[in-house]
């Protein structure tokens, strides 16, 4: 599949063609961060976000599954075909074990050392190349074996509830995941037996409340999405019946997640928690400057935010505290959970961001996807070679992710590849 951003015109031709134009817009909408059915997600398929996407007027849309790269095609085919700048990210779970050692909580809030951690604007296709692919291959059987263990744990429990019933790891990858079983695809799959397995809502409602250990469920039978994280909550996660301890073969060590991204031509990105809802943070993160410290000490100089977390008013110092200090800043959705939200980033109680706040993000949009053109034409683009961020090209990045992006939109017909978008 041609890559679009390979037939691009150089930088001096996208500046003469918007040269003396007033027209281009202060900022978009932008949403860095959405997981895809490839890893696990709210949407039931790609076109679905894309549909979503043009409803909500959002033309800049970056993928970014756990672990794999598999939807990149889907994903690219669909935003030439909606006319959708395409991200390639990707998101990792690591350990930090000194910082494990010490009950450091990063930003996972309930493990401490563990750290999600993502790659943005990598190359397409994706190429780690061979060692590091060996690594992800290793990590994700690691995982699926986990997954394996705790679908046996499962079967235990219900087979004294309801004999004759069990699930398996084939069946619920073929009705619920891809190549990628996951936590939420089990309680997913829970909740489909009870359905599939009883008649009556009481009778559904009476299984899993024996599952519960004699719990019953706070959620209604309605309400799938939270019947579904109750049932993780409760049997999947730390302290429930069916859960199962990673083994550290499962997490990558940071610098080895740094490795893969910048080998396949992408930008490290600390994705950061912030503040929950009783305005906690962990202890990674709640003194500024310690982080920012601690980003530089691993040459990183990217962060995302879910903003639908946080607080408007602490978001807003935090996100204006890094971009003083010459960040890249990014927003998403995630959609990593089972609810259908909008695509359209707010903030906690759905408190939409302010005109400044979406400038910010725009300009850290401009500057990965000056990146991405830069690297699909055989340039460096923001990581130095040595693996250092280049700080002091952002602006000009900025400028020239801007008239890329542009480009792209306003070129609706046939571009340098001959790949036709519809409007």
């Amino acid at each position: 599949m041609n890559y679009f951003l390979t037939g691009f015109p150089p930088p001096d031709v996208l500046i003469r063609t918007f040269s003396g134009k007033n027209s281009l817009p202060e900022f978009r909408e932008t949403n860095l961060h959405i997981h895809t059915p490839y890893s696990f997600s709210a949407f039931p398929d790609i076109g679905t976000i894309f549909s979503m996407a043009r409803e909500e007027n959002i033309p800049l849309l970056g993928i970014n599954d756990f672990f794999v790269a598999d939807g990149y095609s889907d994903f690219y085919s669909n935003s030439l075909k909606n006319n959708i700048f395409p991200f390639f990210n990707i998101e990792f779970i690591g350990l930090l074990k000194d910082e494990q050692r010490k009950g450091i909580r990063i930003n996972d809030p309930n493990n401490p050392g563990r750290i999600y951690f993502s790659g943005k604007g990598l190359d397409f296709p994706f190429n780690p190349g061979f060692l590091n692919r060996l690594r992800l291959k290793s990590v994700i059987r690691e995982s699926q074996e986990q997954i394996k263990t705790m679908i046996s744990k499962l079967n235990q429990i219900i087979e004294p509830i309801k004999p004759g019933i069990s699930l398996s790891y084939k069946e619920i990858k073929r009705r619920y995941a891809r190549d990628l079983v996951r936590e939420r695809h089990l309680a997913r799959a829970v909740r489909m037996t009870a359905l599939e397995n009883f008649d009556s809502s009481e009778e559904q409602l009476h299984f899993l409340e024996n599952l519960f250990g004699g719990i019953k469920p706070k959620a209604g039978l309605n309400d799938s999405a939270a019947l579904e994280n109750e049932i993780r909550a409760k049997l999947l996660k730390s302290g429930g019946t069916a859960f199962v301890e990673e083994n550290e073969e499962s997490f990558l060590e940071l610098k080895k997640i740094i490795n893969i991204i910048l080998k396949a031509g992408g930008i490290p990105c600390y994705p950061v928690l912030l503040d929950d809802s009783q305005g906690n943070f962990t202890e990674f993160e709640k003194d500024f400057e310690k982080l920012h410290s601690s980003l530089l000490k691993y040459n990183i100089g990217c962060i995302e935010l879910i903003p639908g977390r946080n607080d408007k008013g602490i978001l807003k110092s935090f996100v204006e505290f890094f971009h003083d200090k010459n960040f890249i800043i990014t927003f998403g959705t995630e959609h990593n959970t089972p609810e259908l939200i909008p695509l359209q980033v707010t903030t906690r109680g759905n408190i939409p961001l302010d005109d400044a706040l979406k400038k910010i993000a725009w300009e850290g949009a401009c500057v990965i996807a000056a990146h991405q053109y830069l690297r699909a034409q055989g340039r460096q683009g923001y990581m130095l070679p040595e693996g250092n961020p280049s700080f002091g090209q952002k602006k000009e990045l900025a400028s020239l992710g801007k008239l890329v992006i542009e480009f792209f939109l306003s070129n609706n017909g046939k571009n340098e590849t001959g790949n036709r978008r519809i409007n």
